[in-house]
C-alpha cells in the first residue's frame, strides 16, 4: 500500500492494491470522463484505490505522424476535470525538466517514463513540486539500479515515490517480465506497482507501430499480485483497436472488472 498520504485516494486503510488505469493518452474530454465514471464504478465497488491515469502528451513514438495529443494545456485541464468530478488523483507523464511544474498544477502525480528514468534534472525537477513522483523502470536497466532514481527524488527534498516495472527488453522486438524485480525494489522502502500492459508490448515493428499482446494481461496481473505487487497499471480503453495510441496491448474497459474480482481473490491468499 501507498506508505505516503494522497489527499483523494480512497480505502487507504485497505488491504487491496490499488489501480492506477485509464487511456493510454487523453483524447477528448467526452471519453476521458466516460472511462473515469466506469473505473471509479468498479473501484468504488470493490474498494480498490484509484489513479486516474492519462497521458497529456505523447513523445515517444515510433512515427513522426503518430498521434501524441490533442493540445498540453487542453489536456491537462481534462485530466484536472476528472480530479474536481470524481474525487480521486490523476497521473500524467511528463518529459522534460520544465514540464514538471506546469503539469504538477494539474494532477496529483507525475510520472517519468521508463526511457527516462535515468534523466537527473529531470528527476530532480518533478521531485522538487512536492507531488508523488513514479517512476517507470527502465526496459533496459535492473531492477536493483532503481534505487538511484530513488535517491535523487530524495535528495531532491521529495519521499513520495512509486516505481513502476514494464518488463526488460528480450530481443529487438519483445519484452519479458523478471518478477524478482518487485521485491527488490520494494526493499527500498517505496510502493512497487506493475505495468500490466506495457509489459506486453512488442515494440519496434516494421510496420512503426507497435505491437502487443493484450490476451496475456491476466497472466502478468496474477503473477504480479501473487508475487506482491502494491499496485497494477493498466491502460484500458472501450475500443482499442480505435484508440489513438497503444491500443495493441490496452485492455478491453468490459473485461475490467471481471479481472480485478479474480486479482481480489488471489490478493486476499496472499497477505
Amino acid at each position: 500500500m501507498i506508505n505516503f498520504e494522497l489527499d483523494k485516494l480512497k480505502y487507504t486503510t485497505s488491504n487491496n492494491f490499488f489501480l492506477m488505469a485509464g487511456p493510454c493518452a487523453i483524447e477528448g474530454e467526452e471519453i476521458a470522463l466516460r472511462i473515469a465514471e466506469r473505473i471509479i464504478t468498479i473501484t468504488d465497488k470493490l474498494e480498490i484505490p484509484f489513479i486516474f491515469k492519462g497521458s497529456y502528451r505523447k513523445a515517444n513514438r515510433s512515427k513522426g505522424d503518430s498521434f501524441t495529443g490533442i493540445g498540453d494545456e487542453k489536456a491537462l485541464k481534462i485530466l484536472e476535470k476528472v480530479g474536481k468530478t470524481f474525487g480521486v488523483p490523476t497521473v500524467t507523464d511528463i518529459h522534460e525538466s520544465d514540464e514538471a511544474a506546469m503539469a504538477a498544477a494539474y494532477v496529483d502525480v507525475l510520472q517519468i517514463p521508463a526511457f527516462l528514468c535515468r534523466q537527473t534534472d529531470l528527476l530532480i525537477a518533478a521531485g522538487k513540486t512536492g507531488k508523488v513522483v513514479n517512476v517507470k523502470k527502465g526496459q533496459f536497466l535492473s531492477a536493483g539500479s532503481m534505487k538511484y532514481a530513488v535517491e535523487k527524488i530524495y535528495e531532491a527534498g521529495n519521499k513520495k515515490v512509486i516505481l513502476t516495472d514494464r518488463g526488460n527488453t528480450f530481443g529487438y522486438q519483445d519484452l519479458i517480465v523478471d518478477y524478482r524485480g518487485l521485491p527488490e525494489m520494494q526493499s527500498f522502502g517505496v510502493p512497487v506497482v506493475m505495468d500490466v500492459t506495457h509489459s506486453l508490448q512488442q515494440p519496434n515493428q516494421s510496420s512503426g507501430v507497435t505491437g502487443g499482446k493484450p490476451e496475456l494481461i491476466e497472466t502478468i496481473a496474477k503473477a504480479a499480485i501473487a508475487v506482491g505487487a502494491d499496485g497494477l497499471f493498466i491502460e484500458t480503453h472501450p475500443d482499442p483497436a480505435h484508440a489513438k495510441s497503444d491500443g495493441a496491448n490496452m485492455l478491453q474497459l468490459d473485461l475490467l472488472e471481471p479481472l480485478l474480482i479474480k486479482l481480489l481473490r488471489i490478493r486476499q491468499a496472499v497477505i
